[in-house]
Order: C-alpha cells, then structure tokens, then sequence
C-alpha cells in the first residue's frame, strides 16, 4: 500500500462536497464534537481561498450549482 499524507479534492462532485459540509455541520452540533464544526470551517476556508470568493459567497454558488442541477 502506498503511503500518503494528503488527498486532493479535485475529483469530488460539488454536491458531494456539499454533502460532506452538511453531514459535518450537522454532527457537530449534534453531538457537540468541535472537531467536526472545525474541519468543515477548514475545508470551507480552503476552498473559498481557492476560488478567491469570500467564505459565504462561496457556500452560496455552491449551493446554488447544486440546486440548479437538479
């Protein structure tokens, strides 16, 4: 097996990425794991960075690729 240190997420749909910070938000506040509430605030801080978009803009177009889609 090959070691690794980091995944990307370049081959993650944008509604799985949705589903993964919603699943996160939710089991954060569900079970009051702040590990949770922390990673979705990371992974959404990194992303929003990558698109040079504010973190709410960037929860926004997502959402709204999302919605648009189905």
């Amino acid at each position: 097996m090959q070691e690794f240190d980091r995944i990307t997420i370049s081959e993650i749909s944008k509604n799985d990425m949705l589903m993964i910070i919603e699943a996160l938000e939710y089991t954060g506040k569900n079970t009051d794991i702040e590990d949770f509430i922390n990673l979705k605030k990371n992974i959404i801080k990194e992303l929003s960075d990558l698109t040079e978009l504010t973190e709410e803009e960037f929860l926004e177009k997502l959402k709204k690729d999302v919605f648009e889609k189905e």
